[in-house]
């Protein structure tokens, strides 16, 4: 659905003068979507002519003023927006979303809010002006506003790992986090270490939640008494895991394992090890999330489970494409699979 970046306004008289008319009230009168109606105004040709027929009536009833379109053909687009994009996780999903999109012939923009006051509205700005045909959101929030605009102007959206309960009606694509979560605390169980130490990600993220609640329901399982103490917390980044991993190792009784929430974590977890003299998997056993291209060369190669990262965001551009036609998701909440991946950054614990 190509949306006109200058969204003309429909006007209507009333006792106070002319009112605005929005597409949302033209597809309810229509009996069709507000995407249908955003594809007549936009002279899309994948419309019946019955139904071009009855919302063209309708627009020109309304007084709705088209204004002419800009000189040449715009590329449809699709937008593909990030808290931040200094992660290789990021790199991922775009190599998908980029591959779905390039066979559709749609263009992809890719922005950064980074949860800078006012850039998120900024990008909504900019989203109006280029006329995007949807949007993909990955774990990042949008004020209810800004999502009341998107569905005001029509423009599809799908959320990939959402950040908390979607307070909008968007289809989600994640993963199946609590039992990739619980995979790789049971792998840890299987091969006896008791004292596992989770680094976990931020607790807003409903990934970081699930991944938590894996871990602990796998030590609950196996009638391992759960200790907070060897629960830290970290932010999905190198630096948090290598200062996490610092504070399990000065416990008490430090762990014999570490699982981290995700790869990068694990890999900063391993230089703090590193760094006090200590080796993997030999004095620590070590196990990450995420299984990025760069830890299967890590020293050592790191176990890990695998997020279908790159499939999440192809899934993720299908669905909004479908939406653009209006055909609606299978279900409005899709998980992928994860997969315990074990390579050489694990081993029995020294005692066992």
């Amino acid at each position: 659905m190509a949306l006109d970046g200058t969204r003309p306004k429909a006007t209507t008289e009333g006792p106070g003068g002319p009112a605005k008319v929005t597409i949302t009230e033209i597809a309810r009168e229509a009996g069709v979507s507000v995407p249908t109606v955003s594809r007549v105004v936009n002279g899309r040709s994948d419309v019946s002519p019955a139904t071009r027929a009855r919302v063209e009536d309708l627009l020109n009833r309304h007084g709705y003023q088209r204004r002419p379109a800009a000189p040449g053909t715009r590329a449809a687009l699709l937008d593909l927006v990030f808290n931040d994009l200094d992660s290789p996780w990021a790199v991922e999903i775009i190599r998908g979303v980029e591959e779905v999109a390039h066979e559709a012939s749609v263009g992809t923009v890719v922005s950064a809010i980074h949860d800078r006051a006012g850039a998120a509205r900024q990008w909504m700005t900019n989203l109006r002006a280029r006329a995007s045909d949807g949007v993909i959101l990955v774990t990042s929030v949008l004020e209810p506003g800004l999502h009341g605009e998107l569905r005001r102007l029509g423009v599809p959206l799908v959320v990939v790992d959402p950040a908390g309960s979607p307070a909008t009606e968007a289809p989600t694509v994640g993963a199946t986090n609590w039992a990739g979560g619980m995979a790789a605390t049971e792998y840890l169980l299987r091969l006896g270490h008791r004292r596992i130490g989770f680094i976990e990600g931020p607790p807003r993220l409903l990934c970081s939640r699930a991944r938590l609640d894996g871990y602990r329901a796998a030590l609950d399982g196996a009638g391992v008494a759960a200790d907070d103490a060897l629960v830290v917390s970290g932010d999905f980044y190198h630096a948090s895991g290598f200062t996490g991993a610092g504070r399990l190792l000065e416990l008490p009784e430090p762990p014999t394992a570490i699982f981290a929430a995700s790869d990068q974590m694990a890999l900063g977890a391993i230089e703090a090890l590193r760094r006090r003299g200590l080796r993997v998997p030999e004095d620590m056993s070590v196990v990450g999330f995420d299984d990025l291209p760069e830890v299967r060369w890590s020293a050592p190669p790191l176990t890990t489970i695998r997020q279908p990262l790159s499939d999440m965001g192809k899934l993720a551009a299908r669905i909004l494409l479908d939406l653009a036609r209006d055909v609606e998701p299978a279900s409005p909440r899709m998980e992928l699979a994860t997969e315990l991946v074990v390579r050489e950054s694990t081993a029995p614990p020294r005692s066992a």
